[in-house]
């Protein structure tokens, strides 16, 4: 503004000079002043509006500063703070606030006055009304029935009897550093899975967390310089951070009836491992059959098991560890562990073990055959969780976490494998149809792996593919490194021969497939499988196809051999590429673009939706409940197995659904379910009946046992 009054003052004092020094053009004056009048005009115009743009310009500037100074987030952070301190902090927490403050600052060598004792009594009640007064979407910490089926079980008169030994899964079972590296130090004693710390480290430090939590790929143990540790204690598994509950409704309700840490126990694992690896590391399993036989000594009472999802197959294989007779004919290392575990003079094991210290084992939403969004993990590092996001959570998640990234991470962990589906084509259906078809379908489940007729057209070497080719076409597209942790510690077959049956009871690579291995001698136990239904489920995929690319891979070319033969630990793949060319890969990924919901089974983001519990479909829930170990050739001894199917039935009102909800993992606080669990602890399990929902009976009896 100065300037331009500047500027005025000089225009106005050359004026003057110029009226001074033109005596000879005075004629022309008349013409000069109209014309200074009109030049001052306009000046005064230029004037006004400077002033007005002015305004205008510093308005935008403030408004400009305040948004990329991002001043606003400062008071939205406050208020979004003292909501979710609302929302978390429980009011027996008030009268510890000035204690935790004073220590804080105590750290920085800070120290304050000594305050006047405050009584917050009256305060914690108010605080505690005033949440109680809330309504009930906002408590994501509770469900609203805490404690409910305990007290109803009590009132029956009913206490604890067995013990009870809780195995989680992958997402109950937290992880937790134990390096001392200098590149990992920041992380000791962090759970790199599960709580708040795994969030911050995945946001801020994500190279270094996936460092950490990947596994050597030659050994399959941890990396050099990281050490990854499960989480010990029951209060590891009762949250996956704080509000999201797991197993804390459960051991609420068992503890109404009595429970506590000397009868009941959690079994944690690190599920990145082999179970190969997880004795020869741990000691895992030779240490769970000491806690369930201290169990039994002290309380002179046999134990319940009761295991969610992936912990249902690791169930599995403790029992087939400890039914094995013939010491010598176990591979190295497991001669140092399942020979003690066995020898009548250590372990002192046998075929009996079963029978005589296990009462019950409970499988909660368990993984028997295997999961179909294990498959696509491997492959192209998607499943239905990352494919149905909306674009702009896909473009972030790309951006954050890539397929590459999330592949190399799944690979690494050889427990995930065991995730693999098992049975092959008799199982899982062939070309044409699958046991779990509905009626009046548009596409079979069959056809694991599709492609749609345009991109078939465009490269007629591409093909539908069953279970069976679909897992071929996978392990040919993976390093030599995970194919040999596959020929190594697992098989996905089906056996029907009894006598192979029998002589699997001492190969470990059969213990985690219920396919090719028999239920242990042990007629007095019970098996109660307990799952959801209801929610739609990822069960096959359509995928589509890139071009080549550079990558580490090398058994890439269409028309690479792999030697997949379960005892052959040199396994490898052969590309007939010549040497001289790059290794490249070709991408491929979920047609996330292909969606048709319309169609039946519908198709959402290339993924075709089945039945399950919302992760687990159907046929692995069940199939080996209600059929499979129905048949002397699986189960030689009859044990008794007991099919409860719940229904899922959210309440809309209530975090996560309440005690209705049988989602696969709030199952864990399904009010039904604890019944259940409760009933078999307390020694009224054969309460527990049959119960069917869906049509698991009709598709199992389709599936190709014989």
């Amino acid at each position: 503004m100065a300037d331009k009054d500047k500027n005025l003052r000089k225009r106005r004092g050359s004026q003057a000079r110029h009226g001074s020094d033109s005596a000879l053009v005075s004629s022309r004056s008349t013409q000069h002043d109209e014309d200074s009048s009109r030049e001052t005009a306009e000046l005064r115009e230029e004037f006004v509006h400077g002033v007005v743009e002015g305004i205008k310009t510093k308005t935008k500037k403030e408004k400009g500063i305040f948004l990329s100074r991002r001043r606003f987030l400062f008071p939205l952070g406050i208020l979004l703070g003292v909501l979710l301190g609302f929302i978390l902090i429980q009011p027996a927490d008030l009268p510890d606030i000035q204690t935790h403050l004073t220590l804080l600052l105590d750290e920085f060598g800070i120290v304050l006055p000594q305050l006047p004792q405050i009584d917050l009594s009256s305060v914690e009640a108010e605080w505690r009304r005033l949440r109680n007064n809330i309504p009930e979407p906002w408590k994501i910490n509770t469900n609203g029935l805490e404690f409910k089926v305990g007290e109803e079980i009590a009132a029956r008169g009913l206490s604890a009897k067995h013990p009870v030994v809780l195995v989680p899964g992958i997402i109950s079972t937290g992880l937790e550093s134990w390096s001392t590296s200098p590149e990992y130090r920041t992380f000791f004693r962090q759970k790199l899975w599960g709580g708040f710390p795994m969030i911050s480290q995945v946001t801020f430090n994500r190279e270094k967390w996936m460092a950490a939590l990947m596994l050597d790929p030659e050994t399959g143990l941890d990396p050099p310089g990281a050490k990854v540790r499960a989480a010990e204690g029951i209060d590891a598994a009762s949250s996956f951070i704080q509000g999201y509950w797991l197993w804390s409704k459960i051991v609420e309700n068992l503890a109404v009836v009595n429970y506590d840490t000397n009868n009941l126990h959690l079994a944690p694992y690190d599920w990145r491992l082999s179970y190969y690896n997880l004795e020869e590391r741990d000691g895992y399993f030779s240490k769970l059959k000491a806690t369930i036989e201290g169990f039994r000594k002290r309380d002179d009472r046999r134990v319940v098991l009761v295991a969610h999802s992936m912990g249902s197959t690791y169930s599995d294989f403790t029992v087939a560890m400890v039914v094995g007779y013939a010491e010598d004919s176990l591979p190295e290392p497991f001669l140092h562990s399942f020979k003690w575990v066995e020898s009548p003079a250590h372990g002192n094991g046998g075929p009996n073990w079963v029978d005589n210290n296990i009462e019950a084992l409970i499988t909660i939403a368990g993984t028997h055959l295997g999961v179909t969004k294990a498959m696509s993990a491997f492959l192209s590092g998607e499943m239905k969780d990352t494919v149905q996001m909306n674009p702009a959570g896909a473009y972030v998640l790309e951006r954050f976490f890539s397929k590459k990234e999330r592949q190399k991470l799944f690979r690494s962990w050889a427990g995930s494998a065991s995730m693999w589906v098992k049975g092959g084509d008799a199982v899982w259906g062939n070309t044409t149809s699958a046991p779990d078809d509905i009626d009046d379908s548009d596409h079979s489940h069959g056809e694991l792996i599709a492609f749609r007729q345009s991109a078939v057209e465009h490269d007629p070497e591409i093909m539908n593919m069953t279970s069976d080719s679909a897992g071929n076409w996978i392990l040919e597209r993976t390093p030599p490194s995970f194919q040999k942790m596959i020929a190594n510690n697992y098989s996905y077959g089906i056996e029907r021969d009894e006598k192979k049956l029998k002589a699997n009871d001492l190969d470990h690579r059969k213990w985690t497939n219920p396919l090719e291995v028999r239920l242990p001698n042990a007629p007095t136990t019970k098996i109660y499988c307990v799952y959801g239904h209801g929610k739609e489920t990822e069960r096959s995929y359509w995928y589509t196809k890139g071009e080549y690319e550079y990558d580490e891979i090398q058994p890439d070319a269409p028309s690479a051999t792999c030697s997949n033969d379960a005892g052959n630990s040199s396994a490898e793949c052969i590309s007939n590429r010549p040497a001289i060319d790059l290794p490249l890969f070709r991408k491929n990924w979920i047609d996330s673009e292909y969606t048709d919901e319309t169609l039946n089974p519908k198709v959402i983001n290339g993924v075709k939706m089945g039945e399950g519990d919302g992760t687990v479909s159907l046929l692995s829930l069940g199939a080996m409940c209600v059929e499979g170990w129905k048949r002397k050739r699986w189960n030689p001894h009859w044990l008794q197995v007991t099919t409860v199917e719940l229904p899922n039935r959210p309440s809309l009102t209530i975090p996560r659904g309440g005690g209705t909800s049988s989602d696969h993992v709030d199952i864990l606080g399904s009010t039904a379910l604890n019944e259940i669990i409760l009933k078999v602890a307390t020694g009224v399990g054969d309460e527990v009946q049959d119960q069917y929902v869906s049509n698991i009976q009709e598709y199992a009896k389709r599936i190709q046992w014989d």
